[in-house]
């Protein structure tokens, strides 16, 4: 039985949640166990299964911080979601291998999101906007 629009809406929200509390295994208990994970353009490229994400979100957590994601827009299919969101918060560590330098930092994300029947995620892509992250961070000369 498909999901509807409210009960994706609930899942993402509380991955959403999640990743703004810095919880790992909150964010890695939205995912399924062999859930494709792919932040596009991230060096390890996409992985396979919720452990394989952990390293990615552990990175995350210590680069970025008081982030959080408010969601544009959304469009819905019958098993999968797009979500256009506004992230903001700060960067102390070195976010996307730029340094931070404790700056706060604004980007816009996209999300594609594939659910299982029983609404866990099975399938995250992420675009980020690396452009206006580099106009937010210059690196030094």
């Amino acid at each position: 039985m498909a999901l509807t629009r409210r009960q994706m809406d609930e899942k993402l929200d509380e991955h959403f949640g999640f990743e703004a509390a810095d919880n790992v295994a909150g964010v890695l208990a939205t995912l399924t166990a062999d859930a494709d994970h792919d932040i596009v353009g991230y060096p390890t490229g996409p992985t396979k299964g919720r452990e394989a994400a952990r390293g990615f979100y552990e990175n995350l957590f210590n680069d970025l911080s008081d982030g959080s994601v408010k969601s544009l827009r959304r469009y819905y299919g019958e098993d999968f979601m797009v979500d256009d969101s506004m992230w903001t918060g700060k960067a102390p560590g070195r976010p996307f291998g730029l340094e931070g330098k404790g700056r706060p930092l604004s980007f816009r994300l996209l999300h594609v999101i594939e659910f299982t029947g029983a609404g866990d995620i099975r399938r995250e892509n992420v675009w980020i906007d690396l452009a206006s992250i580099l106009q937010q961070l210059p690196q030094d000369g």
